[in-house]
């Protein structure tokens, strides 16, 4: 393989690339991350996962490179569609996030993106797993916002750290897929792009 770029600041991709075994460099994309409301799960997390690794490849200028963007995506599905959880901008909107998701069932997809900087192909893939989410009391909710774990995490939480206690299970996708890159999609669309 050739050079890998992660196309992202979240320390939680990092540390599952560097665990996986990858070597990487890191810049960040700094893209708009808005996106179409009435859209699919699986097509905004695709599309901004796309969205962060092109940024990436067509201002690449130090030889070539495999660029891998990720996005992830908490959305309750509903009888109107979907709806989507982003990051919370503050204590309250995590409250009221961590109240929504409280007793559901809901989804989380990571859009996973490689674009070969040499000629700007790109290989595109997602991952959905659906997490059942107990009852979560006020005590609880209140505490776990005081904790801060909630900021910068879509959907209000954080699987790895001490949220895993309101997880009953999981379905369809891993692990860290809700952590927010499913590693073996990573590994199969960074092998297309070698080849």
């Amino acid at each position: 393989m050739g050079r890998l770029v992660l196309a992202s600041a979240s320390p939680r991709r990092r540390r599952l690339l560097t665990e996986a075994g990858f070597e990487f460099e890191v810049r960040v994309s700094g893209v708009d991350e808005s996106h179409d409301q009435e859209a699919t799960p699986e097509s905004i997390a695709e599309e901004l996962a796309h969205r962060k690794a092109a940024a990436v490849a067509d201002s690449w200028e130090d030889g070539e490179a495999l660029v891998l963007g990720a996005d992830t995506v908490v959305a309750l599905e509903g009888e109107r569609g979907w709806r989507f959880l982003g990051k919370p901008a503050n204590a309250e909107e995590a409250r009221g996030m961590l109240e929504e998701i409280s007793g559901t069932r809901h989804a989380v997809v990571t859009g996973v993106c490689v674009v070969r900087s040499s000629d700007g192909e790109v290989f595109l893939g997602s991952e959905r797993t659906w997490v059942n989410m107990r009852e979560i009391t006020f005590e609880e909710v209140e505490v776990y916002v005081d904790s801060g774990e909630w900021e910068d995490k879509a959907g209000g939480y954080a699987i790895q750290e001490s949220a895993d206690a309101f997880v009953q299970g999981l379905e369809g996708g891993g692990f860290d897929n809700v952590v927010g890159l499913p590693v073996g999609l990573a590994r199969d669309l960074l092998s297309a792009a070698e080849d």
